[in-house]
């Protein structure tokens, strides 16, 4: 009721109450283009110098609503507390008008469009006090460029060029396009950067174009200017002078953070030399010079590699106690006739230890708990940056339902982790050349988990040896668990729970008895998302921006093998170890999701995922802890966490939901419509699909075998809308689910044409976007 209330409040406040006399609000621009289609109005909008008020749902200016709630009076608080979150009415500018008329002309020119014309046409609505604006662009016919040739002096920057000219991403019958010469000119730079030309820049790069009046085709000649140099004070240009290619000199490690640029007899003068390179440092030996050199790849008397300097960014900033890390190459003079190069590796060290605490609230199917936790990490043991990490948690949980007439309904677990990460390659007989050149990180963990349900209580430990790739720019990650190994010990069920839940079904009681998993695996991340640095004020928006995630594991092939070569016994048709049953499948996934961004303030976000596990050998069915469950958060959020599926099972007994309704193969679909509102308010609309099936028809799971002919009806669907707090730093997710269509038996199958709030809804409080 009352936010019936604000809506109607806010949609009542005039829209120009702010708008002085005299001066209109732009309410409507609008891009009209004729001509070629390859220009769209949606990238044109970006040159506008001046844009109406956003809209919500593309028809409520929201913000100014809210702006305009406040008063005339901004010397009182709450006036000035409302304008803050809203926007100010755009108050429409004929010097703004024409500027952008010039953008739009300038943008179409650089896009080949020599001849095209942009004017403008506006409707006035005195009454109202709201202007209309619209852009009418006639692009013409681009320009296009029919041959490409080159004027290189320098006979080494030709051969250079031309042997790599099969990767130039310019050809004759593109359109006459800037951006694309622009980053032609920032390839070839690159190029020739990996070849020793240190000083050489992309301004030395020049496009002569040659066009005709009567022609829409241009030739290009591609020139490289000579180097300028130094006469009489000043640098001019000399035809006869060459680009240089320089050479690695020296290699200086400073490790107190001091800038080599300054006074160089300031820098201390305890240095260490190690192999080729020299450690100098300040008060703090902080870090061995074996762990320095390991992570560079510039080599004393190599030739200059710009891709040598991004390997080195990139290995060092693993080391995580290192905190800035900066490279300066600084000219040495000739030595032998080669130009050379000194390179001064400033680092300045980050903390070594540190301790944090996290808490977190959680409602998983409306039953409400908690979580705490405690991190300590040690950056830099042995002086070699290497990670020690030490975790505790702490989760308790209140449950809801029947538990065969317990009184405690509680869930509670203890949870602890050690490991410790080498920044280097690690294994046993490996060559330190190997080490050196996989630019990986290993890790060694070990880890202990306590599990207290009414039901049962179940303890995990584990160990595990992983490997870690990660680029510059965190955009590609590779993850490999040479081994994996958890052991899962039930020592005691409650209320004879397994005769319970599986009296007959041998294949669920295995998911609640003890067994022992050793898997291997792989996992791969990448995604195009940029971080923007603390150190640029603008941030251009990126129109698409994708995540792929894709992994693979298998479980119990070399226990198997050694078994069945060793001739042991089976027990129950299984083979041991340690008395204890092993487990054997593979299990693979794959999510892909993007997200478009219309504009800064408006996005479409889509997300596709699937899975599938298979048991095989000495397992008939997945262990409990890795098979797939659908609903809750970031799945089909018309239902809730492990309510949903498998396929058709009606899940009815709240004592052993939780138990079947798990699957070997998932499908997960999502579309989701995002629209900032105003102060850190954002809003989301979605429409999600997926299910989760078995690969085998289990007893305990009746409709829940995947069947090629019949899984499209039982992809289940759901729809609705969320509330979002974005805090830059981290973002606090309402969304509220409600059922379209139920694949479950029994149950109403098209909840969307009968809805039941208490039935076909569900809320969801989570951190973070879904995907």
């Amino acid at each position: 009721m009352l936010l019936a209330m604000c809506v109607l409040l806010l949609a009542g406040c005039s829209s120009t109450r702010h708008v002085p006399q005299g001066a209109y609000l732009l309410d409507m621009v609008k891009i009209e283009i004729e001509g070629d289609d390859e220009v769209s109005s949606r990238e044109l909008n970006n040159y506008l110098k001046q844009i109406p008020n956003h809209k919500v749902l593309g028809f409520w200016k929201l913000q100014l609503s809210t702006y305009n709630l406040s008063g005339e009076d901004s010397t009182k608080w709450y006036n000035r507390w409302v304008r803050r979150m809203g926007q100010p009415p755009v108050i429409y500018s004929q010097s703004l008008t024409d500027a952008s008329v010039r953008q739009l002309q300038q943008a179409l020119v650089n896009r080949g469009y020599l001849e095209a014309e942009v004017i403008t046409d506006t409707i006035v609505i005195p009454e109202k006090k709201k202007i209309d604006v619209t852009y009418k662009i006639n692009t013409g016919k681009p320009r296009r460029i029919s041959s490409i040739s080159y004027e290189i002096p320098d006979t080494v920057i030709e051969r250079i060029i031309l042997e790599d000219s099969a990767l130039f991403t310019l050809q004759p019958g593109n359109r006459f396009d800037r951006d694309m010469l622009d980053s032609e000119r920032a390839l070839i730079t690159q190029r020739l950067r990996n070849h020793g030309f240190y000083s050489f820049n992309k301004e030395y790069i020049t496009f002569y174009a040659d066009t005709s009046e009567y022609s829409k085709n241009v030739d290009l000649t591609l020139t490289v200017r000579p180097p300028r140099v130094m006469q009489n004070g000043k640098l001019v240009a000399d035809s006869l002078a060459r680009h240089q290619q320089y050479y690695i000199n020296k290699i200086f490690f400073i490790t107190n953070g001091n800038t080599p640029g300054g006074d160089r007899s300031a820098i201390p003068t305890d240095t260490i030399a190690y192999k080729d390179v020299s450690v100098i440092y300040g008060p703090d030996h902080y870090i061995s010079p074996g762990a320095l050199r390991q992570k560079c790849f510039l080599i004393p008397g190599s030739i200059y590699r710009a891709a040598d300097v991004d390997r080195t960014y990139e290995a060092l900033s693993r080391l995580g106690i290192l905190k800035t890390i900066n490279i300066e190459l600084v000219p040495a003079g000739d030595i032998e006739e080669k130009h050379m190069l000194n390179a001064y590796i400033v680092l300045s060290r980050n903390k070594k230890q540190s301790i944090t605490f996290d808490v977190e609230g959680t409602n998983s199917e409306g039953d409400l708990g908690f979580g705490v936790g405690a991190t300590y990490q040690h950056r830099n043991l042995a002086k070699g940056s290497q990670l020690l990490t030490a975790r505790l948690r702490m989760n308790y949980e209140s449950l809801s339902g029947n538990f065969n007439g317990l009184i405690n309904n509680r869930y509670t677990e203890y949870a602890g982790e050690v490991g410790i990460t080498f920044p280097k390659f690690e294994f046993p007989f490996a060559s330190q050349r190997l080490r050196e050149r996989l630019n990986v990180s290993t890790e060694f963990a070990l880890s202990f988990n306590y599990q207290e349900r009414p039901e049962y209580t179940r303890i995990i430990a584990g160990a595990a040896w992983k490997y870690k790739w990660v680029n510059r720019s965190n955009t590609r990650r590779h993850y490999f668990d040479l081994i994996d190994i958890n052991y899962v010990y039930l020592p005691e069920s409650t209320n004879d729970f397994l005769d319970l839940i599986a009296p007959d079904n041998p294949l669920l009681r295995y998911s609640y008895e003890d067994h022992f998993i050793m898997s291997m695996g792989y996992r791969y991340y990448r995604t195009n998302k940029r971080i923007p640095s603390s150190l640029v004020r603008t941030y251009k928006l990126q129109p698409t921006v994708y995540t792929l995630r894709t992994s693979i594991e298998t479980a119990g092939n070399l226990l198997y093998a050694i078994s069945s070569l060793s001739n042991v016994r089976r027990h129950d048709g299984a083979y041991r170890v340690f008395g204890i049953n092993y487990s054997q499948y593979v299990k693979a996934e794959v999510d892909y999701a993007v997200t478009r961004n219309i504009n800064n303030r408006h996005s479409l976000a889509y997300h596709v995922g699937a899975g599938i596990g298979v048991p095989y050998g000495n397992s008939s069915v997945l262990p409990f802890e890795k098979r797939f469950y659908a609903g809750g958060a970031n799945g089909v959020r018309g239902w809730g966490v492990r309510t949903l599926g498998p396929g058709s099972y009606d899940s009815r007994n709240s004592m052993t939901d939780f138990i079947n309704q798990c699957g070997d193969i998932r499908l997960d679909m999502s579309v989701e419509y995002r629209a900032k509102l105003f102060w850190v308010l954002e809003s989301g609309a979605f429409i999600d699909a997926g299910n989760i099936w078995t690969i085998h028809n289990y007893e305990n799971q009746p409709g829940g075998m995947f069947h090629f002919d019949t899984f499209w009806k039982q992809i289940a669907l759901a729809y609705g809308v969320g509330l979002r707090f974005d805090f830059s730093y981290f973002l606090l997710r309402l969304d509220l689910g409600i059922k379209a269509h139920n694949p479950a038996k029994g149950q109403q199958p098209w909840p969307i044409i009968h809805p039941d709030w208490h039935r076909d809804t569900t809320f969801h409080f989570a951190v973070g976007y879904p995907f």
